[in-house]
């Protein structure tokens, strides 16, 4: 098992307190709801971020979970931890390089393990929807309370609906005022489609200056991330 230290990101009382209303949203969803995919319909939409947050929050409340980076394609995560040599990935235990215990990595936060993507592959929805990624999910459904998957976004690949039907039920994240309203109703009837339960969704990046309501009412109940997200997917 590869051993990583995860970066401390310093979020604000108001995000911190927002990710655990996420939280406790989808465990008043169902005992059964274990593991869970996020999606977004664009690029640059915070899911990779909310991913990572969400897995942390469910590990700091006592619960033993595994963040998957199925972003096969264009994946961010490694920006998350600071020192720790990864040496495999998913794509490497898909294509049988590795064992599943070679690509685990165990954080230095209690609870708290990742697998990330690994090295690009041409072929990753054919991995994500094969056997060996579904008895990987089997397999972990029986060791860790809580998984969560980050995914590509839906809107460019099919990735997400791929993973999102082996789930126990997908999170779309919307960034506000970036995407319109029908594309993310397309991009949730892909998922209905595909078999996917779809939890709901979590509209991020508002913006807490303007209309006063609006920034207090989301910045409550939904996780904001602030910065710049140019590097994140």
């Amino acid at each position: 098992m590869q051993r990583i230290m995860i970066r401390d990101n310093e979020l604000d009382f108001r995000t911190k307190e927002a990710y655990k209303t996420l939280r406790s949203n989808i465990e008043f969803s169902g005992r059964d709801i274990r593991t869970i995919a996020i999606t977004s319909s664009t690029p640059n939409e915070g899911k990779s971020e909310v991913a990572f947050e969400l897995a942390r929050t469910f590990a700091q409340a006592d619960k033993k979970v595994l963040l998957i980076d199925a972003d096969l394609r264009k994946s961010v995560m490694r920006e998350h931890f600071k020192n720790g040599k990864i040496r495999f990935g998913l794509t490497n235990f898909l294509v049988g390089h590795c064992k599943i215990d070679d690509c685990l990595c165990q954080t230095d936060e209690p609870g708290f393990y990742m697998i990330f993507s690994g090295p690009n592959t041409p072929m990753p929805s054919e991995l994500l929807g094969g056997e060996v990624f579904g008895q990987l999910l089997k397999e972990a459904h029986d060791v860790f309370d809580i998984i969560i998957i980050d995914t590509p976004p839906l809107g460019s690949v099919i990735d997400a609906a791929i993973v999102g039907k082996q789930c126990d039920g997908t999170v779309l994240v919307i960034a506000s005022g970036r995407i319109s309203y029908r594309f993310v109703q397309n991009v949730q009837n892909q998922l209905k489609k595909a078999g996917c339960h779809v939890l709901g969704a979590v509209m991020n990046m508002v913006s807490m200056d303007g209309n006063k309501y609006y920034g207090r009412y989301y910045g409550k109940y939904y996780g904001n991330y602030y910065g710049n997200y140019g590097d994140y997917q």
